[in-house]
């Protein structure tokens, strides 16, 4: 399979290595139209907090529902062929999908999020990849509207955004973060923080690429999420 540099300062596993498929997993929640986009819904009806998810640019895998469905209760580009290759640069370099349009397009989307759980009165939001960086937009805008954020294996990490943190912020990085840049962001935190390198895990280990039939892997999938579960229990009143 030949190789793909990273993208508009995308991670280059996201360019190159296609996610593990794990077999088996049954989702919990079910498919809604929300705001005119395709969303997974989980969790109790009568919730009073809820959670957004910026899944990464594999979409609704299997590993990455499971994680929805973790936190409830307590296009698809693999690119190993060239056409796929020039799929997932496209995705990259298309307006339409850079985090600062889907955070400038997120007040509207959550409106129509809103309208469809009135019972849920606080809001958290979970980043992948790409949506790590949306998190980090979205809670160091003008405009944010979420209580917490957690990023998960965050892409184009800037530690310029975190000053302008303005809620409690977990970040779970990966051993393909680069180490410096991730330290620089979590000093600049002025907000209750938890920042942690999972240091043998590739990019995307609590999403598409979490290969779960591997026992290590399998841990640190769970860690991650209980990490999250934790901080989120600890900071979100």
């Amino acid at each position: 399979m030949s190789t793909m540099p990273a993208s508009h300062g995308h991670n280059e596993a996201c360019c190159n290595i296609p996610p593990v498929v794990s077999d088996g997993y049954v989702a919990k929640g079910s498919y809604h139209e929300l705001g005119n986009y395709k969303t997974y819904v989980t969790g109790p009806n009568d919730a009073e907090k809820g959670i957004i998810v910026i899944y990464d640019i594999f979409g609704y895998f299997d590993q990455t529902l499971q994680g929805a469905d973790i936190l409830a209760t307590g296009k698809k580009f693999p690119p190993d062929t060239e056409e796929k290759q020039k799929n997932v640069g496209g995705f990259f370099s298309d307006p339409e999908h850079v985090p600062h349009t889907v955070a400038a397009q997120l007040p509207e989307y959550f409106k129509a999020v809103q309208a469809s759980n009135p019972s849920i009165k606080s809001w958290g939001i979970l980043g992948y990849c790409w949506g790590g960086k949306v998190a980090s937009l979205i809670t160091s805008g003008d405009s944010n509207f979420f209580q917490i954020a957690a990023a998960a294996h965050p892409a184009m990490v800037d530690p310029a955004e975190a000053e302008g943190v303005k809620v409690p912020f977990i970040l779970l990085a990966s051993g393909e973060e680069p180490a410096e840049t991730v330290k620089e962001f979590e000093s600049k935190l002025k907000v209750p923080k938890h920042v942690e390198t999972f240091s043998d895990q590739v990019h995307g280990f609590m999403a598409a690429r979490a290969d779960l039939s591997n026992p290590r892997v399998r841990e640190e999938y769970a860690r991650g999420y209980q990490t999250v579960l934790d901080f989120f229990s600890k900071n979100w009143s």
